[in-house]
């Protein structure tokens, strides 16, 4: 059937109604928010909530002061030269949706308002996806619903909020399909646009849609024929002999406490498993491969080269799109040179627990708490480890297999390829180590994907492939049995969004105490110091920085003299090291001592310092600093107590210029 006004009015319609499907899908799934726009949070506001929030009120800030680039900020590190956003998690996608809201509903509202449309968009997206896939609109319209409520998803709602809005990794993944035969300038502008629209939602974001690019273009331009053959006894008995003597080593290990032994005048130590269960896997992978040596690898060279000339366009026009960004990030190269965190072999941060793929949805109101605590051995943790496939979804795929469904190879090698690389550098299983290395182990050091630095975070893609292979399987087995279709789709829809359910949601209050409110009222511009005090990114922290504090400064708008960014240089860290008094206030802050004369010493130049900086107003939190730093903040700064609430206290310098215009 040709593509008539009718076809065109009725797709419209699909789509509205799919659209607000996801919508009251959406007021019902995140309930009770919708009731507590204004005062609450998915997440804590002391964690990355607040950093999150803070990105949108500052966006903003910066963007009607006319003074920089919205890139770029003095309201924190105020003492020292401009922050720069430019490696930072900033959302500049989410901080422009919210730039119209701001006035209008505040803060908190805003951001509240913003992360319920992004999971609306995530949602939607994920359906026109499966769509193109299946042609099923109402098998598609349930992809959707399990990428955008998947337990994942739903947990990175409790504090990674930027990995909530995954719809640019959809319709990245849908604009490769649709324009992979269509390789046209229209096409390579929607692709470049989508990985600039991925890089200003979430960086990770930007680089998954580059590892999608090389699984589509191999999996469609690449094909393997296999022709097994019996390789010789002797060189198979040899590897065997290996592998044998490899695992008998191992089990040693396991039993004993290693020995030390000399080889050739060389003494080796062999205590832990890492480097024998690594030639484990070696040995066990060149069996495989000898098994295997006939097989035929042929590559449509033309469709390759086409492929990647194709890909090569879009990167440079989401580079040009992304240039204020890029810029941003050649003045932090620039300045402070290309840093990079140092990739360890064995102790990187870990991937997901294969059991996790496996685990009922733990958000679900009748999941154990033995089951929540069991991916909880860290505080932090449990954001990283939930990784729910749903039971629904995968009993679905299983049986369409099993009665005969056969995938699309590249929604396969998607799925294989992402599940595999977020196990991590080595694979864990149900809490145990195997010391196994998976093909992160070597991912990992490739330039650009290294900067993904969380492997579990892939896990988010393997759930689009999931999703879409269920809507596919699922129409595959309503095709299958027509007259059972009606009952099939019911029996399968309840069943899932009763397991993703994850109501009621756990609120956190987004209070801010009422003295910021006196701050914010005067009229001088002085800066806000708050103890303990430090700097602090995505992995260090020197001092012990709160994000809950630049939550605060959405309310008073003061200037702040410590910050959190998600990536910290360390000039910027030494700067403040260099500074005596900020280094003596990170110093306490973390429980250290400092030398008695030193002490004294600053304490006499304590006024100088209160009048170098410009400090108005001395916040402590007496819960989390130690007593050592509050006497000596109170003897340095002179401190006169004015308010406080709960173990909260607020403070103005007893010193003239702490009264002047700065």
């Amino acid at each position: 059937m040709g593509y008539s006004p009718l076809r065109r009015v009725w797709e419209t319609s699909t789509q509205l109604r799919a659209l607000l499907g996801f919508v009251l899908l959406t007021v019902a799934f995140s309930w009770p928010l919708p009731l507590h726009l204004g005062s609450h949070f998915t997440g804590s506001p002391d964690g990355d909530t607040g950093i999150y929030v803070w990105n949108q009120w500052l966006f903003r800030h910066e963007l009607l002061s006319g003074q920089n680039s919205p890139l770029f900020t003095r309201e924190i590190f105020s003492l020292s030269r401009p922050a720069n956003l430019g490696l930072h998690n900033y959302t500049l996608f989410q901080d422009l949706l919210a730039v119209p809201l701001l006035p209008i509903f505040g803060v908190v509202a805003t951001f509240n308002l913003v992360y319920l449309a992004v999971i609306v968009l995530t949602g939607y997206t994920a359906f026109r996806l499966a769509w193109h896939v299946t042609g099923r609109p109402f098998e598609s319209w349930l992809a959707g619903a399990l990428f955008s409520w998947s337990p994942m998803l739903v947990t990175r709602g409790q504090g990674h909020f930027s990995l909530v809005a995954a719809a640019p990794l959809a319709v990245f993944t849908l604009l490769l399909l649709k324009r992979g035969d269509k390789k046209n300038w229209q096409g390579a502008l929607g692709l470049g646009a989508t990985i600039c629209w991925a890089a200003t939602t979430d960086p990770y974001y930007a680089i998954y849609c580059l590892v999608i690019a090389i699984v589509f273009i191999t999996a469609t331009t690449v094909t393997i024929a296999d022709d097994v053959r019996n390789a010789p006894d002797r060189v198979v008995r040899g590897i065997d002999v290996l592998l044998a003597c490899i695992g008998g080593l191992i089990v040693a290990l396991l039993i004993g406490k290693g020995w030390r032994f000399t080889v050739l005048g060389l003494t080796m130590n062999v205590h832990g498993l890492y480097t024998p269960v690594l030639l484990l896997t070696l040995v066990t992978f060149a069996r495989v491969a000898w098994t295997h040596r006939h097989l035929t690898v042929t590559v449509d060279r033309g469709r390759a080269t086409s492929l990647l000339r194709f890909a090569s366009v879009a990167g440079l026009i989401s580079a040009a799109m992304l240039s204020p960004v890029l810029y941003a990030v050649g003045v932090r190269i620039r300045d402070a040179g290309l840093e990079s965190t140092a990739i360890l072999w064995r102790s990187s941060p870990p991937g997901v627990d294969v059991m996790s793929f496996l685990l009922p949805n733990p958000n679900h109101p009748f999941a154990p708490a033995a089951l929540r605590a069991w991916l909880s051995p860290r505080p932090d943790a449990y954001l990283e480890n939930v990784a729910s496939l749903t039971l629904v979804a995968l009993v679905t795929i299983v049986a369409a297999i099993r009665c005969g469904w056969r995938p699309s190879r590249f929604w396969i090698a998607m799925a294989v390829a992402f599940g595999l690389l977020s196990l991590g550098p080595f694979v864990r299983l149900g809490g145990l180590d195997t010391h196994v290395p998976g093909p992160w182990a070597l991912a990992r050091y490739v330039p650009i994907v290294s900067l993904a630095r969380s492997p579990a975070r892939l896990d988010i893609v393997l759930m689009l492939a999931v999703s879409v292979l269920f809507a596919a399987a699922l129409a595959w087995l309503a095709n299958r049995s027509p007259r059972h279709r009606r009952r099939l789709l019911a029996t399968v829809s309840v069943a899932l969004l009763f397991e993703l359910l994850p109501v009621p949601r756990i609120l956190y209050s987004a209070n801010i105490p009422g003295f910021y409110g006196r701050i914010a009222a005067d009229p001088r511009d002085v800066r806000v110091l708050e103890l303990p005090f430090g700097v602090r990114d995505g992995t260090r922290s020197v001092g012990n920085f709160s994000a809950r504090s630049q939550y605060f400064q959405t309310m008073h708008e003061k200037r702040l003299i410590g910050g959190y960014l998600s990536r910290i240089s360390e000039r910027r860290i030494s700067e403040f090291q260099r500074e005596d008094m900020l280094n003596a206030l990170m110093t306490l802050s973390e429980g250290g001592a400092i030398d008695r004369e030193k002490e004294r010493t600053l304490i006499d130049g304590g006024p100088s310092f209160v009048e170098r900086a410009g400090i108005g107003f001395v916040v402590i939190d007496a819960e989390r600093s130690p007593a050592h730093l509050q006497d000596f903040a109170m003897r340095a700064l002179h401190l006169e107590r004015v308010d406080g609430e709960g173990a909260l206290t607020l403070y103005v310098p007893r010193t003239p210029s702490a009264y002047l215009p700065n």
